[in-house]
């Protein structure tokens, strides 16, 4: 298997891809911020010390996604075309749900972009709920899937596309 990434001498490297075709892309991934039932009752309520947890969670994702260039290196400056990022409580599972779909038309995928988003709005949980819970847990953030590009369609074995 040919290293992308890497050059000749084993130098880090960006990938060229001004050659490759502008082609739609999907990218969809997801996490969650596991806490105590409390935390996640103070959360629904609208009850936290810093405010509304769910919606500038959301917020902090997609602006996340959007600067995925910016914290990763050699990732690509790409122009997306769409960030969802959704929260939901599961108090059964006493946690938060985080979901990010991307978009773009482009010539490399936003994989990337459907991570960072993720990772951003489960770090943004955790700031502004770690003054009345410290032991929440970060985790299991995952690709869940992706279109477009040379190595086509995947999906996550066990997951059907939200």
């Amino acid at each position: 298997m040919e290293l992308t990434h890497i050059d000749e001498r084993g130098n880090a490297r960006m990938v060229d891809v001004s050659g490759k075709a502008h082609t739609e892309r999907e990218a969809v991934a997801v996490g969650c911020v596991s806490m105590k039932h409390e935390t996640l009752r103070r959360i629904v309520e609208g009850n936290m010390p810093k405010g509304d947890v769910l919606p500038t969670a959301r917020i902090a994702g997609i602006m996340a996604a959007k600067r995925t260039h910016d914290l990763i290196p050699m990732c690509h400056n790409i122009p997306l075309d769409w960030v969802k990022v959704d929260l939901c409580a599961d108090t059964g599972g006493g946690c938060i749900k985080i979901t990010s779909r991307v978009k773009c038309t482009w010539k490399t995928g936003v994989e990337m972009e459907a991570l960072v988003a993720v990772s951003a709005a489960a770090l943004t949980v955790y700031d502004m709920c770690k003054a009345v819970d410290k032991d929440m847990v970060i985790g299991d953030i995952k690709l869940v899937s992706k279109t477009g590009g040379k190595s086509g369609n995947y999906t996550r074995t066990g997951f059907e596309k939200p």
